[in-house]
């Protein structure tokens, strides 16, 4: 019966339903695009930091990140696959050996970044093959390179073609080979699509003559959320003698802007709640006057204040309940199409992201977690308000309010 009369009451004034109806709809519907499109451009930061190159977590010679130069590198044990393998959240190991060479072909030179790595391994850390462009893929027993895009246009060199490096070997060797471009990829970050050279590790400690040396091993998480934790408990087990580190203490200006970014997120969505709240507030006020005489008259007549504020409780909610699902309804496709479809940043902004190393697009992220929390907090929002025609009801005097 309650249910039937708060169905009814609630399209008595439908143009007011509908009004209130459509501001929560479009409320829900910029909450959740704008937490969508900030989780998604924090993913995608994260994915360019980490899923493109370095992992979630490393693993060095300790004052390796400090001072990143062949010397402060280390041998590889057995003891260390042991701890490694002790851990059911590491799911690979990326062995690296990386150093700065000068490339050159014909009159282009140009300093690089050369990382030695384990051909198969890297491309399950990184999906490397799935950057390739032109020309193979390389293995490990091949004395080939990959070159990036930005790098073979800068030489005009195709696969194919001969690269020759240059560079300081360990313990202060001179390091100089020539090495057949086995094939193009294409890197999401500007900075290494435009300086990175990737060689076997094999080949590349021989060129170094850095027999059996590693820079880095990078680890593939199964449960990158355990990262922390990991950390924690690989140090102990490592000891002094190496460091175990995740992205964000190897790069800590990008955890900060994170961390900021999410501030001001929290700022902005309060603003937004607040507008919410009292544009309700002002619909629920408009529609507990209009209907005063009512509420004076159902009093007199014996109906219980109880009932009826529990009736206008009702209303509130259900109205709320109607937004929220119109609002999660029309955000769904949207949220899927900006997820496809990024948007793009162009001109100055464009290049300031690619300064940092990052493509300059923001895709939105698709997360049933998005919906349900920001349905969430406009329906808590609505039980607050929903308290002022309760109080309201239990002060209202029937006589009174039939007068009026």
């Amino acid at each position: 019966m309650i249910l039937k009369l708060i169905w009814r009451n609630l399209w008595r004034n439908s143009r007011r339903t509908i009004i209130t109806t459509a501001s929560i709809t479009f409320a829900v519907l910029f909450s959740i695009l704008m937490q969508s499109f900030q989780t998604g451009a924090f993913d995608n930061l994260i994915q360019n930091v980490v899923g493109y190159y370095s992992g979630y977590v490393q693993i060095h010679k300790n004052g390796y990140w400090n001072d990143r130069i062949l010397e402060n590198g280390f041998y590889w044990e057995d003891s260390l696959t042991q701890i490694i393998q002790q851990h059911a959240n590491i799911s690979g190991i990326v062995p690296r050996l990386e150093t700065f060479v000068l490339a050159s072909n014909g009159s282009h030179t140009k300093g690089c970044m050369l990382v030695g790595t384990d051909p198969e391994k890297e491309n399950k850390l990184s999906q490397l093959k799935n950057k390739l462009i032109s020309g193979n893929y390389f293995s490990e027993t091949e004395e080939s390179i990959l070159i990036a895009e930005g790098l073979a246009t800068r030489f005009e060199i195709h696969s194919g073609d001969t690269l020759v490096l240059f560079g300081q070997g360990y313990q202060g060797t001179i390091a100089a080979g020539k090495y057949k471009v086995s094939g193009i990829v294409k890197l999401a970050s500007p900075a290494m699509n435009d300086g990175f050279i990737y060689l076997p590790l094999k080949t590349t400690q021989s060129f170094l003559s850095a027999e059996n040396l590693l820079s880095s091993v990078s680890l593939q998480l199964r449960d990158p959320s355990s990262m922390k934790i990991l950390v924690n408990e690989l140090q102990l087990k490592l000891g002094h003698e190496y460091e175990a580190m995740d992205w964000e203490m190897m790069m800590p200006e990008i955890s900060n802007h994170i961390k900021a970014d999410g501030v001001s997120f929290y700022v902005f969505s309060g603003v937004l709640y607040l507008i919410i709240g009292f544009g309700f507030f002002g619909t629920i006020l408009m529609m507990i006057a209009e209907r005063r005489k009512e509420f004076g008259m159902l009093i007199s007549i014996g109906m219980k204040k109880s009932w009826l504020g529990l009736m206008l409780f009702g209303e509130t909610l259900l109205i709320t309940a109607l937004g929220i699902l119109l609002g999660m309804g029309l955000s769904f496709p949207l949220v899927v199409y900006l997820n496809k479809n990024p948007l793009v940043f162009t001109g100055e902004m464009a290049k300031a992201y690619e300064e940092f190393g990052f493509e300059p697009i923001i895709p939105t992220a698709i997360s049933l977690n998005i919906f349900l929390s920001q349905s969430v907090v406009v329906m808590c929002l609505a039980f607050i308000i929903g308290i002022y025609p309760l109080w309201h009801i239990q002060k209202l005097d029937g006589i009174k309010a039939l007068r009026n």
